[in-house]
Order: C-alpha cells, then structure tokens, then sequence
C-alpha cells in the first residue's frame, strides 16, 4: 500500500479505509432492527478513530431505524474533513428490502431526501446505483446520470459516482459528467479496477468482508493471519487495500469490537510471502 489515503476527485481527501453504513440498523436488509444506540455508539467511535468516509444510503435501514438518521444523530453537526457518501436508485419494496428501481424523474427527490434526512447542505459523493439484486451490465445510465449531473450543477451534490456498473456503463456515464468512484460488488473484475486506476477514480468495493453471496477465501486468510498474527478479516481488508492504491475499503458493522478490530487493519503490513500467499 504506497499510501493511505485517497483524493476523490482531487478536492476531498479520505482515508482508504472508511466504513459503511450498511449494517447499522439490521445485519440484513430483511434482519431484525438493531438498537439504535448502539449504531450511534459505533459511528462516534469511528470517528474517533480516524474514519472520514463514510459510505450510506436513503434505502440503508430496517423498519423505523434508518442509517442515515443514525448518521445525522451520531455525528452533526459533521467535524470538517468528513466525506459522507450516499446512493440513488433502489427502491424499497413492501419488506423493506430494494427490489426496484427508480426513473429519471424520481432521482431528485431521493437526493433531497438524502440532504434533509442527513442535514447537509451539499452531499459530498452520490453514486447512481444501477439494477438491483443482479450483477452490473445489460441497461443504460445516461439518462438517470445527466438527472445527478444536473443536481451537481445546481450545487446539491459536489461529485458523482456510479455503482454496480460494467466497463461500458462507467464510460457512458463519463461522457454525462465526471465520475470520481465506483461502487461494484467485491470482485476480480480487473478490467474495471485498471480503468480506474488509468483515471484517476476510487474503486470502492462492496462486502469486502464477504457477502452478497460471496464468501471469503478463508484457507489463504487463515494462513497469512497465523503468520501476523492477525484476524482472518484484517488480513483481508490489508489485502484489498494493498491490490491497488486506487481501491477504498468500506467495511460495516454493528459491533464495536468488530469495528476496532476492522480499523485495526490499515497498521497491518503485509510482506511479499504474505502477498503471495494470498494470491495463491
């Protein structure tokens, strides 16, 4: 890792290892509610510890405890330096779990629920999250983009990203306006990973922990982990972080002990036999 920090779009300076927001108010979107005071406990804490990027979103939540709320209560009014990064698109079904998505029309209003919902004036990041529970591909984003690029212009959003995208999508949705992030599922997708580093744009992968239907390679973790005596998820999360210095990591928990443990992973040094291992 040659450093540990990331400029997004060349005004926001991060930390490479942030946190999401996720799994404040349920483990799973179709969970049990988590206590609200501890999700504010946790997001305090993470401040506390160095977090300045924090990952969310409007559909992030299980019945009446929502992380965005959680955000706004743990943490305003915001210390400066803190980037709150938030997602458009999916629509909450009658479980409460994303199953839709919404049109060009409705995008502003999300947006400006975010902003209220958060008490912010301007939201630092807002990625276009694209399709639902399938992998990136097979639809265009230009029209529901150009509606943040718009948003963006007017002053409400200071810079763009899109999530769950292939290689094309993330060009079409260059040609709207400039995209700073990209928000895809934990993956060897290579292609996507050099074109961001070839553009200067973070790639911020989704459970990088596991999950989502993809489990942790726990044999190779597991070994480096006994050599460092370290955890199997810091070995991880040093490993995601040492693949590109391009990638930001956004671990999320609703557990204090697994939150300083996961924090704990950017002061792990992974050598070359580590790394090797670790790439079989």
């Amino acid at each position: 890792m040659t450093t540990k920090t990331f400029s997004l779009g060349g005004d926001l300076t991060v930390n490479r290892l942030g946190f999401g927001a996720m799994r404040l108010a349920a483990g799973t979107f179709d969970g049990p509610a988590r206590d609200p005071a501890n999700g504010v406990a946790v997001l305090r804490r993470a401040v506390e510890l160095g977090v300045n990027h924090i990952d969310t979103a409007g559909f992030y939540g299980r019945g009446a405890v929502r992380a965005n709320e959680l955000i706004r209560t743990a943490l305003a009014p915001y210390r400066d330096g803190l980037v709150i990064a938030t997602k458009v698109g999916p629509l909450r079904g009658p479980t409460g779990v994303p199953s839709g998505q919404a049109t060009p029309d409705r995008l502003r209003g999300l947006v400006e629920e975010d902003l209220r919902v958060l008490g912010l004036d301007r939201l630092d990041l807002v990625y276009l999250r694209v399709g639902g529970t399938t992998g990136p591909g097979g639809e265009p984003v230009a029209e529901r983009f150009a509606v943040l690029a718009e948003l963006r212009e007017e002053g409400l959003i200071r810079h763009l990203g899109v999530s769950n995208v292939d290689a094309a999508q993330f060009a079409e949705a260059r040609e709207v306006a400039p995209v700073v992030a990209v928000q895809n599922h934990h993956s060897d997708d290579m292609e996507l990973l050099t074109l961001c580093e070839e553009t200067g744009t973070a790639y911020v992968p989704f459970f990088p922990l596991g999950g989502g239907g993809t489990p942790l390679d726990t044999a190779r973790l597991d070994k480096v982990a006994a050599r460092l005596g370290a955890t199997t998820s810091q070995v991880a999360l040093a490993s995601l972080l040492a693949a590109s210095p391009s990638v930001l990591a956004i671990p999320g928990t609703g557990s204090l002990d697994h939150l300083e443990e996961n924090l704990a992973a950017d002061e792990l040094v992974l050598g070359d036999e580590d790394l090797a291992d670790l790439r079989g």
